[in-house]
């Protein structure tokens, strides 16, 4: 497999990992063509106004600081819960900066809300890094591993590139290679994956990190300002959603 040490070299000059849109994850036009139908076909409008307004503060108007999915897509949350999804990628400089404040807002948000993580699929490395963090989901090792992909990527500069090098750092977390193997090929993950790739496409994601409210509303660090501005944006709509706003 490829190396990709260079992309993580050009997306430090962005403001958000950008997706499909990028050269090297671009399919040849027949292929593309197709892939728009389809997405037309499955994916809601992002809407920029609202007849009924916006629900949340001054602070943040609607259309500017985030947009909303027309229709409105299911989640996998109960129905008396929130929930407020990261898409991201392990690999994205931006992702790796947002996750410590994501880990103290997680561990600080209302009951109501149930957070959940959508890897980005839209290209081969994001899958295997998306394959990666199904695989220790699936071992039961999601939370004590989800940062440390970050810090081996951006803090030891191993990309996790190859199944190899993936497989010998789950052996520092105890995982035999066999049992690595079953599970990364396993149908729980593919069926996991499979999933991940209909909500970026549902969620019309094209950079990272993304954050999606009750599959209502989208929103990221540039159109807010800052990450921190970010989550308090992602309060105010969580809690418009739980006060049926």
């Amino acid at each position: 497999m490829r190396r990709y040490a260079w992309l993580a070299a050009l997306l430090l000059t962005l403001t958000a990992c950008g997706g499909p849109a990028d050269p090297a994850a671009e399919p040849d036009a027949a292929t593309d063509a197709q892939a728009s139908a389809e997405r037309d076909a499955l994916e809601p409008e992002l809407v920029a106004t609202d007849a009924a307004g916006g629900p949340t503060t001054g602070r943040f108007k609607l259309g500017v600081h985030y947009l909303r999915l027309s229709p409105t897509q299911p989640t996998s949350s109960n129905p008396d819960q929130v929930e407020v999804a990261e898409v991201f990628w392990y690999g994205c400089p931006h992702c790796n900066a947002f996750d410590p404040l994501v880990e103290q807002w997680r561990k600080q948000k209302p009951d109501y809300v149930n957070f959940v993580r959508v890897p980005a699929v839209w290209n081969e490395l994001l899958q295997l890094h998306a394959r990666m963090f199904y695989t220790a989901e699936e071992l039961g090792k999601g939370e004590e591993m989800h940062s440390e992909f970050f810090r081996e990527i951006h803090e030891r500069g191993n990309m996790l590139d190859t199944e190899e090098k993936i497989q010998a750092f789950f052996g520092r977390f105890g995982v035999e290679p066999a049992l690595f193997k079953s599970t990364f090929e396993s149908f729980a993950v593919q069926a996991k994956l499979q999933r991940a790739d209909e909500l970026n496409r549902r969620y019309r994601i094209n950079s990272v990190p993304m954050m999606v409210v009750n599959g209502k509303y989208t929103t990221d660090g540039p159109s807010v300002g800052s990450y921190e501005e970010l989550l308090v944006l992602v309060d105010e709509l969580a809690t418009a959603e739980r006060e049926g706003r």
